[in-house]
């Protein structure tokens, strides 16, 4: 069994299975054209358990398929947040402060805003599918 998105006709991820390539094939989910290979160990270009990543990032609801990087890039969470290539994940335009404080990313001053609350906003190095990752 392998995991399977199927993306719409803006490429966007609508609904991933776990299911066999031959089942895709039969055409009782639709098109089998609009379901994408995944690898649930994929994650920022590096498989997890030391296999081969495929397309950069778990699909994930919402994900869009980019058929020119091979990959599932997540939804843009802020206008002004960049695409890191090197990683296919959406990063802020300015590093976090690192002074132990917590921030929340302001998009209207297009920069990070001190705060008591936790947006619950990680940077990239925080983040963790798994706590036994």
């Amino acid at each position: 069994m392998a995991h399977f998105a199927k993306i719409d006709e803006n490429n966007v991820v609508v609904q991933v299975l776990v299911v066999e390539q031959d089942f895709i094939n039969t055409g009782r989910l639709g098109d089998p054209a609009d379901w994408i290979q995944t690898s649930y160990n994929t994650y920022h270009g590096e498989h997890v358990l030391g296999g081969t990543p495929l397309r950069q990032n778990y699909a994930g609801v919402g994900y869009t398929y980019d058929a020119e990087r091979d990959a599932f890039l997540p939804p843009k969470p802020f206008a002004s947040w960049l695409l890191d290539e090197s990683i296919h994940d959406w990063m802020p335009p300015m590093a976090r402060p690192d002074d132990g404080k917590i921030y929340h990313w302001n998009e209207e001053i297009e920069n990070w805003s001190e705060t008591n609350e936790d947006s619950g906003i990680r940077p990239p190095e925080q983040w963790s599918r798994h706590p036994d990752y």
